[in-house]
């Protein structure tokens, strides 16, 4: 199953934690860093700098900005700047006349350079995901901003109370009241930017990893709902769920981080300058505390793995029903199907179970984190207030900054069971993205061995060997179809007819031999049940050209051609969307997949029993379309009405073994030639 497969590589689990860790972060930079900058073309330092680089120069910006508000506040409403930024100029002129603030504007223009040295680099509209972030991160630092300054708030107001000190008070709430209304609006921003962020991020992922799926056949090589596989099971769910978790949870957490990061750092001075012996006490607890989480979440990444692949696989269920609903009632297999669409919802429900209970570990441990870290600045603090070497506010004071550090050191506690989640979201995502990069790869150089031929199938010494078996159907066959020539395909059920036309068409590869065949747009496929799209009418008949390049009367008379008249009169309007496959019986979808064969004029067809519900009649009107516009054909079928149309029957045993027969000499009821 998916839990024991190797894109699980677990996060907790499967190898020693600091490898593990590794591991995982290059998943990570493999799947988030190609959108902010192309992979290919630069490494994992780089994209950590130019991280680095954003992150200097918002702080930079960020200073500047409030130093600018402070001189314009200074200048033209002095009051304002009096009532509500009390002690804040001060601040801001004792950093420019420190070190500090010439080394922030160092740093800044230092990260400003480096934008520029990768310039070249952010194209294909890189810029844009960079700037938001860039917004994001001064968001934060404003937030974070307030926050300090809302702690030094609290300790007044209850300095205030414990001094009976009224005008004191009120104006302390006032300068809080200012702080929540400039902060609600920021936040209200930052929470419309990360999801905003996100969105575009998996709009370009989705995109990229639906091109490849769709590239060098990697969605026909997939092997998508074999259970027992351990290959990538439901790439549906890894396009769409997967890529929307991914991106979402990534900028959260992302910016989680960097928000705790700046929040330790703002909050740890606060925390130090009102105790040290606090500040120590709290990375022990929280080191402790973190250590306990990590170690007891170690089973959790695994169960939410294997969680989504049973939730894929129970969905595939009820899907594979609504598709099959009329052959299920025809056979009324109501009981069978129920019985496999519980089996797979029981495997779900047993896996949530033991999902539930480690979750439920996790909350309890997390809840007696936090219950007991709030005795913590009271027992500190409690002996230096009753010493009277600080006053009551601190007490508020001191909890609020232990509070907001403790949170940020204790970001892995309190998000174990989104980082578990996120964790098997990466694994799954990645190994997708690897497994059709590989077969990308490896279809181009099997692309380039296959030799081309513009006018004919040539195979010279060709065996076929059944995928991932070494059952070996046709050995050494030796075949030519020239421009024009027609075979016919026959042999026992099981021979490998249906196996030798994908090999033909080159959805599979030959065990040994070389096959020359024309370019795929010369060449068409036409299976027993032809493939019906979901769009109009018009692209029924078109695909997979474009429906554009045909006029409204050329389809009407395609459709007369293949004994169609009727879809003339009931669907006058060809741009109609219907449930074709529902409304169409099978011979009429094998009359329609003819007239799609008859707009692409390929100059060679491959038909796969594609007249087996039709009526002998129809059968060779059809044939003779073909033979009138001088295409060459490769057929499999078991009428004996077919041989008329063909000029060399290849007969299959099914053990390797072949005969070519001059088709007017070959008898369907022996099996033998005349």
């Amino acid at each position: 199953m998916d839990g024991q497969s190797p894109d699980t590589d677990n996060f907790f689990m499967s190898l020693k934690p600091l490898q593990a860790f590794r591991n995982q972060l290059g998943k990570l930079q493999r799947l988030a860093q190609p959108y902010f900058l192309p992979i290919e073309e630069t490494n994992a330092w780089q994209f950590v700098l130019l991280i680095f680089a954003l992150l200097v120069v918002v702080v930079g910006v960020t200073f500047l900005l409030l130093t600018g508000v402070v001189g314009v506040t200074g200048i033209f409403i002095p009051e304002f700047q009096r009532r509500f930024l009390p002690g804040v100029p001060n601040t801001i002129s004792d950093l420019w006349n420190s070190p500090i603030g010439p080394l922030i504007t160092v740093l800044m223009l230092g990260g400003l350079s480096c934008f520029a040295a990768f310039r070249s680099k952010l194209r294909n509209g890189r810029w844009l995901p960079w700037l938001l972030l860039g917004m994001i991160l001064l968001l934060i630092l404003v937030i974070n901003g307030i926050n300090v300054g809302i702690s030094f708030v609290a300790r007044n107001v209850e300095n205030a109370l414990v001094g009976y000190d009224q005008q004191g008070f009120w104006n302390v709430v006032t300068i809080y009241a200012f702080c929540l209304i400039l902060a609600l609006p920021i936040r209200a921003f930052q929470s419309y930017l990360v999801p905003r962020l996100g969105l575009l991020w998996r709009e370009w992922l989705s995109g990229k990893m639906l091109s490849r799926y769709l590239s060098n056949r990697a969605y026909y090589l997939l092997n998508p709902n074999d259970e027992d596989a351990e290959e990538i099971d439901n790439p549906d769910q890894r396009i769409s769920q997967d890529t929307a978790s991914f991106t979402n949870t990534s900028l959260s957490v992302s910016v989680e981080v960097l928000a705790a990061l700046l929040t330790f750092f703002s909050f740890i001075i606060v925390l130090w300058t009102i105790s040290s012996k606090l500040a120590l006490w709290l990375f022990i607890y929280s080191l402790f505390g973190t250590t306990v989480v990590v170690f007891a979440s170690r089973r959790l990444v695994s169960l939410n793995n294997l969680q989504l692949k049973l939730e894929a696989d129970f969905r595939y269920g009820l899907v594979h029903i609504r598709d099959n609903a009329e052959s299920i009632a025809f056979y009324r297999g109501e009981k069978q199907e129920s019985r496999e669409a519980e089996r797979r919802l029981d495997s779900a429900i047993r896996n949530y179970n033991r999902l539930i209970i480690w979750e439920a570990l996790i909350s309890v441990i997390q809840r007696s984190y936090d219950y007991f870290s709030r005795f913590l600045p009271w027992l500190v603090i409690a002996p230096i207030y009753f010493a009277r070497e600080v006053d009551f506010g601190v007490f508020g004071q001191a909890f609020i900054a232990f509070s907001q550090v403790l949170g940020s050191v204790s970001y892995i506690v309190n998000n174990i069971d989104r980082l578990a989640a996120f964790s098997a979201s990466i694994s799954r995502l990645e190994a997708f993205q690897g497994k059709v990069e590989e077969i990308g790869r490896v279809e181009n150089v099997l692309g380039e061995q296959i030799e081309r031929s513009d006018a004919s199938i040539l195979l010279r010494n060709v065996d076929l060997v059944l995928p991932q078996t070494k059952r070996c159907l046709i050995k050494n066959l030796s075949l030519e179809v020239a421009s024009g020539q027609r075979v016919l395909v026959v042999g026992p059920s099981g021979c490998g007819k249906t196996s030798f036309l994908r090999m033909v068409s080159g959805l599979w590869q030959p065990g040994a031999g070389v096959i020359q065949r024309p370019s795929l747009s010369d060449l068409l496929f036409i299976p027993q049940k032809p493939y019906m799209i979901l769009g109009s009418l018009r692209e029924q008949l078109c695909y997979p050209k474009d429906s554009g390049r045909f006029s409204n009367q050329h389809l009407r008379s395609v459709l007369e051609e293949v004994c169609l008249p009727e879809l003339n009169d009931r669907y006058p309007d060809f741009d109609i969307k219907q449930d074709w496959p529902r409304l169409l019986s099978l011979g009429e979808q094998q009359r329609l997949a003819f007239a799609r064969l008859l707009l692409n004029s390929p100059r060679v067809v491959v038909l796969d029993e594609a007249t087996s519900a039709l009526d002998v009649k129809t059968e060779k009107h059809l044939y003779e379309l073909l033979m009138q516009r001088d295409m060459a054909f490769v057929s499999v079928g078991h009428r004996p009405t077919l041989r008329e149309f063909h000029e060399t029957v290849l007969e299959l045993d099914g053990h390797g073994g072949w005969k070519l027969i001059p088709a007017s000499a070959y008898d369907f009821n022996t099996g033998k030639s005349f």
